[in-house]
């Protein structure tokens, strides 16, 4: 079973609550910290495409990429508030010099003003609200914040605004 979680400033709690009653565990515990086992923290190229609000216009970009073989380990995809009737889908990874010229010519380019990090691990409740007060402890403000859990594993996105906040943040996401 999969939980996901869009939102520029998903909350932590919602997420851990809705992982923990997905995966039958109990979500009313407080005790989280010693629940953090060893994760796999890196940062990733985030590419970003322009879309249309309407049907089909998500699918036509990823069918570029997966024609081209692009192998997707994230796909997310919103409207945007501030351009009615268009959104925006953003990807990782992309790599290679022929993905590469394929993904640029659907439209996709590697965002300069989005700087991610992919925290995978296994599912603990409490692993999203755990990391993020990390990054709250280090005064590393969060962008934005997609996680979801599949089985006993876990995929974290946390977005930050600098390539700096990025790197920092890497040091405390990792700590036991």
């Amino acid at each position: 079973m999969m939980a996901v979680i869009y939102g520029a400033l998903a909350s932590s709690a919602c997420i851990d609550c809705l992982a923990s009653a997905l995966m039958g565990g109990d979500s009313n515990s407080k005790s989280h910290g010693d629940r953090i086992m060893a994760l796999k923290v890196s940062k990733v190229d985030v590419w970003a495409a322009d879309i249309e609000d309407k049907a089909g216009s998500v699918a036509s970009k990823l069918d570029a990429l997966a024609d081209a073989g692009v192998n997707l380990q994230f796909a997310i995809a919103r409207r945007t508030p501030e351009k009615p009737g268009h959104g925006v889908v953003f990807v990782t990874p992309v790599k290679g010099a022929k993905r590469i010229k394929a993904a640029r010519e659907a439209g996709f380019s590697k965002t300069d003003s989005l700087h991610s990090v992919c925290v995978e691990g296994s599912d603990k409740l409490g692993r999203v609200s755990v990391l993020t007060k990390r990054c709250a402890d280090a005064g590393i403000n969060l962008r934005g914040v997609s996680a979801a859990a599949l089985g006993r594993k876990c995929v974290i996105h946390l977005a930050f605004d600098t390539a700096d906040d990025a790197t920092n943040a890497m040091s405390k996401l990792r700590k036991k």
